[in-house]
């Protein structure tokens, strides 16, 4: 065995952690093998936000002081799945299946997980709706958890089952489990809907796509897109803390900063896995469907898409409201 070598059990099988000992939070001084043993103990929740879901392998090769290194198409891993991209570039990403799988990310130096919002064995159909409140410049958690209060209401008259987490930085991320009938212009076209109903209701959820325009919490309306990716429930972020899943009766009280990797642990240990049921919790969209219909009757359409998206169908034009007030600015229809 090399000198800086560990080996670990996890999903009926033995599995290398090759410097084990490289610190991956100079801050802290916490190190590989300390993101490896959060994930053997918190493996059934995370195995549970990825399984046989196209994961986005987030390699922190050099640990959190410099940037990650993004992979799409891995070479020589394990449960390769054939994906289609935005561009309509055919590809082959990883799809965990067990707790090994989880622990093999780890040792790969993912110390966030980043799945797809739909599973390998159905990916036309998400069955994963994602409302990511992100807080702009000036504004932090606690703003978030002022608006989850009313994205909780909005979701309850629609009937639909809202997972709430902190997201590790200084949003909250809430998850609803769907039946797998619709598809991403349909999920992605309902989230954009019940983030502009939270809007309406509240004065600091904005939907507005350019940055120039937000103030407040931004709804990301876009995380439901096609290949994009978050981190799920229990990933470790680069700021130290765990993206936690809570109840709803914790909003008011729910502290992300005390959820580091560290601190956690006694987390675990007192509420376990708190995704446990949300697989079989799944929703119909139709609800949010009817709320699409109702905005489109009031001339209230779609919005931009990401950048390396395709033209979509009544998309609005994708240029910054500065630049269309510009003199003489005409829309290009390819973008």
């Amino acid at each position: 065995m090399a000198a800086d070598e560990v080996f670990v059990e996890a999903g009926g099988r033995e599995i290398r952690i090759s410097s084990a000992h490289k610190v991956m939070f100079p801050e802290q001084g916490w190190t590989k093998l300390d993101v490896v043993e959060h994930y053997l103990m918190c493996a059934t929740g995370a195995l549970r936000g990825v399984f046989d879901r196209p994961s986005l392998l987030k390699r922190w090769n050099r640990g959190v002081s410099e940037p990650p290194l993004f992979v799409k198409r891995p070479k020589n891993a394990p449960n390769l799945v054939d994906v289609r991209f935005p561009s309509a570039r055919p590809g082959r990403m990883f799809a965990p299946q067990d707790e090994g799988d989880v622990i093999w990310m780890a040792q790969m130096n993912c110390i966030d997980l980043n799945p797809w919002n739909a599973r390998a064995v159905d990916l036309e159909h998400p069955d994963e709706l994602r409302i990511d409140l992100d807080p702009t410049d000036g504004y932090d958690f606690e703003a978030a958890r002022d608006v989850a209060g009313t994205v909780k209401a909005v979701l309850d008259e629609l009937g639909l089952t809202g997972w709430p987490k902190t997201s590790g930085n200084r949003g909250i991320h809430i998850y609803v489990r769907l039946e797998c009938l619709w598809d991403y212009f349909q999920v992605r076209r309902a989230g954009l809907a019940i983030a502009r109903e939270v809007e309406r209701r509240h004065d600091l959820a904005t939907t507005a796509w350019w940055k120039e325009e937000r103030d407040g919490v931004f709804l990301d309306f876009n995380q439901n897109a096609w290949d994009k990716t978050i981190a799920s429930a229990y990933s470790i972020r680069h700021t130290g803390w765990v993206s936690t899943p809570f109840r709803w009766d914790e909003l008011a009280t729910i502290d992300h900063r005390a959820m580091d990797m560290m601190s956690f642990k006694e987390r675990w240990a007192g509420v376990g896995d708190l995704t446990d049921g949300i697989d079989e919790a799944a929703c119909s969209l139709d609800a949010a469907l009817a709320l699409v219909a109702a905005d489109e009757e009031r001339g209230i359409g779609d919005a931009p898409w990401p950048p390396h998206y395709p033209k979509m169908p009544g998309e609005p034009p994708r240029v910054q409201p500065s630049k269309k007030r510009a003199e003489n600015w005409e829309e290009d229809p390819e973008t």
